[in-house]
């Protein structure tokens, strides 16, 4: 169990929330209502205040990076630093079996960074995250770039990691897809959040 307690930062309010082993909860503000600031907050990438823990682990007890890997964010725009694709995965060969139900080839590995979609590098960006198989995925608007089919394909693959176990906090625009995905909400507005059932 996810369990934050007075998490707040600059631009967002103090916000308690609690997410359980195998929940999705989809994340819905207009621009600049703060859903970035609080992902960002809860995977400790900027100064915040509060108290977060994943079971009995505290954020607070254990360095950064070990925190993310626990609770892993993927931003809308990821950032990319090496010139092939799998110079961004940890074991290129493990990461090839991701890219199928992704509906990308395993050979993907090997392209050029130059030459991908925004799509492609979204699911390539998604795929970094499940191969490090996080236990809370905080995902900001992870299909915004992606076909109808594609974006059906990617909520498959998310599903099959929340029946095994992982939590999801995404951010998304279609609140058809919230429904698909999740049976809560939060609403943020201006820094301030609330919950509610989709």
């Amino acid at each position: 169990m996810l369990r934050i307690r007075g998490l707040t930062r600059p631009g967002l309010e103090p916000f308690d929330f609690d997410l359980p082993p195998g929940e999705a909860v989809a994340m819905f503000g207009p621009s600049g209502a703060g859903k970035t600031l609080l992902l960002r907050a809860i995977a400790d990438l900027d100064p915040n205040d509060g108290a977060c823990a994943l079971g009995d682990a505290r954020r607070d007890d254990m360095p950064a990076p070990d925190w993310r890997r626990l609770v892993t964010y993927m931003a809308a725009e990821p950032g990319w630093w090496g010139d092939r694709v799998g110079d961004h995965f940890a074991d290129p060969d493990s990461g090839r079996k991701l890219l199928p139900p992704l509906k990308l080839p395993e050979d993907a590995m090997g392209w050029a960074l130059a030459r991908l979609s925004t799509g492609e590098k979204q699911r390539l960006a998604l795929a970094r995250v499940l191969e490090r198989a996080p236990r809370v995925m905080l995902l900001d608007e992870p299909t915004s770039g992606l076909d109808a089919d594609t974006t059906r394909a990617v909520e498959a693959v998310l599903g099959a990691r929340l029946g095994d176990g992982a939590a999801m906090l995404f951010v998304t625009h279609d609140i058809e897809q919230g429904k698909r995905l999740a049976k809560r909400a939060l609403y943020v507005d201006a820094g301030k959040v609330r919950q509610g059932d989709l």
